[in-house]
């Protein structure tokens, strides 16, 4: 068992690191990308949060906005889990790996950001059960830990499992991993609510404590996330052998559109409520949309996330379009791009301004801060990458256990 585990993971290397020129150029992107993230964090660590943005009015920015609609990214996952394991669906069969590869590279990027917005790292340890003072249940942070450490080990353990058992040229056994498969389909709704219940219990903070908040956090999950997953697959589809049926990516376009829809009907319900009767409660909402006191540095931001929004979802939404590969591609990013906007820097920052003392600032993130962001993005597709290209071969059947000598029979695929 231990040297087939020693074989399995020396072939996945060796699956990771093979590829042509565009490929390892790529590499070499990401890896600029997390040089230069590692050099701004260190100045930060060696300063303290003082060479951020942020200040004692807006105490969560630019890395908490990227970790919020990152849960919602690893959460969406489910849209390809759900129909291929507990739907038998032939057609997201393919997808699911790329689905699971994304979950973990989004929860690894979730808890680095969490990391890097911690002042004093080091205090960490104390979001360990018993070892810190961890305070569960009566913290929601608490209860955050638990859902994302618990969903990142059931999006490695799952797909470890079944290419493990791929590798060894074996069937894998329904009964070990469908009971977690189950789990993880209800665990990917937890992590989403528990996130969007962090905001909402803050009574203080009257732009977040809204009931539509959990629901609303779901629907732009299950927009952007597979929309994300859907990006992807087209990269694999176009580089690689691994075969990723256009019927796939349709059906997955239908889930964005529904999910863009209904996303839309609950910012439109969450305006009417702001606007209709705009009182003290809507002062967040009022500088987010259209500046408050002089101060209006995201009005810009929120509307072209709208705009974008808008353009995206009535696009998916027609049929005739929607079914030209070039156009859903590009809807798809565009719907990607504007929910990032509208759940990151749309959704936190404003909920702290102005404090609950009506103090007043803008938010600007520093060169620090955009350099640690992009790192820990280099990060996380670093990871997607290498998980994809190493799983790739053993799905096509190139790459297997070796033979009785301990030398592995495969075949190299260099297309990729």
């Amino acid at each position: 068992m231990i040297r087939d585990l020693i074989h399995f993971f020396r072939d996945g290397i060796r699956n990771a690191v093979a590829g042509g020129r565009r490929y390892h150029l790529w590499m070499a992107f990401l890896a600029f990308l997390m040089g230069s993230g590692a050099l701004a964090y260190s100045d930060q660590f060696r300063h303290g949060l003082v060479v951020t943005g942020m200040n004692d009015i807006v105490s969560w920015g630019l890395y908490i906005s990227n970790f919020t609609f990152l849960v919602g990214m690893a959460a969406a996952a489910v849209m390809l889990v759900l129909p291929t394991y507990i739907l038998h669906d032939v057609d997201f069969r393919k997808a699911v790996l790329v689905g699971e590869g994304v979950a973990v590279a989004a929860l690894l990027m979730c808890l680095s950001f969490v990391m890097v917005d911690v002042g004093g790292p080091m205090r960490l340890w104390h979001m360990i059960p018993v070892v810190g003072y961890f305070n569960w249940p009566e913290s929601m942070l608490t209860w955050d830990t638990l859902v994302l450490n618990g969903y990142l080990a059931l999006n490695t353990l799952i797909p470890f499992y079944l290419l493990f058992k791929h590798w060894k040229g074996e069937q894998p056994d329904k009964r070990k991993y469908v009971p977690f498969v189950v789990l993880s389909v209800m665990w990917a709704v937890c992590i989403h609510l528990v996130t969007a219940f962090l905001y909402a219990g803050l009574v203080a903070r009257p732009f977040w404590n809204n009931a539509l908040l959990g629901p609303r956090f779901l629907a732009s999950a299950f927009a952007a996330g597979p929309s994300f997953i859907l990006l992807v697959l087209a990269v694999v589809r176009h580089n690689t052998a691994y075969e990723i049926k256009e019927e796939t990516l349709r059906k997955l376009s239908v889930i964005v559109t529904v999910a863009a829809q209904i996303n839309l009907v609950m910012l439109g319900s969450e305006l009417f409520k702001e606007f209709y009767h705009v009182s003290e409660h809507s002062a967040s909402a009022v500088y987010l949309f259209f500046g408050l006191h002089g101060h209006s540095a995201l009005v810009p931001w929120i509307w072209t996330a709208i705009g974008m929004n808008v353009l995206a979802t009535l696009v998916l939404t027609i049929n005739p379009l929607r079914r030209k590969m070039p156009v859903l591609y590009a809807a798809a990013a565009t719907l990607f791009v504007a929910i990032w906007i509208e759940k990151g820097m749309g959704l936190i920052v404003p909920g702290l301004i102005p404090s609950p003392l009506g103090e007043m600032t803008d938010y600007h993130p520093s060169w620090t801060e955009i350099r640690v962001t992009l790192g820990i993005w280099g990060m996380g597709l670093t990871v997607l990458t290498v998980l994809i290209k190493a799983a790739i071969p053993i799905e096509l059947g190139t790459c297997r256990r070796s033979g009785s000598d301990g030398s592995p029979s495969r075949q190299e695929d260099h297309h990729a």
